[in-house]
């Protein structure tokens, strides 16, 4: 079994940065492909920024040149780096290990966090 916790998120100014962790436990480092994804009430999951179990990183059109996906194996942490942030980055954040789509950004993982709020707003 997988745990998943995030944590970093809050709020920001229009233009500032966060960082968001996700903190992994009960698996192996590097036998998952792990990723990040944000969903806003009544739309779908969206992909923001995956990493596969090669270290092969993919980001979602929103995050691409202002977010960055990195990961402490020996810490079994997954960073997102967020910066000029938007008010439309304003979302519930996911972390997910385990890809089972077609895609390591379509949101088909086998395990989730619970889940942080970001808001973007002046």
């Amino acid at each position: 079994q997988v745990q998943l916790a995030e944590s970093g998120g809050g709020s920001a100014l229009p233009g500032g940065s966060l960082r968001l962790s996700c903190v992994a436990s009960g698996y192996a480092p590097g036998s998952y492909c792990m990723g990040w994804f944000r969903q806003v009430p009544g739309k779908e999951r969206e992909g923001v920024a995956a990493r596969d179990s090669d270290g092969y990183i993919s980001y979602g059109d929103s995050a691409k040149g202002r977010f960055t996906v990195s990961k402490d194996s020996a810490k079994n942490i997954l960073y997102l780096q967020m910066n000029h942030l938007s008010p439309e980055d304003t979302a519930m954040y996911y972390c997910a290990a385990g890809c089972r789509g077609p895609s390591t950004l379509a949101p088909i993982y086998t395990f989730w966090g619970q889940g942080i709020q970001v808001s973007v707003s002046s």
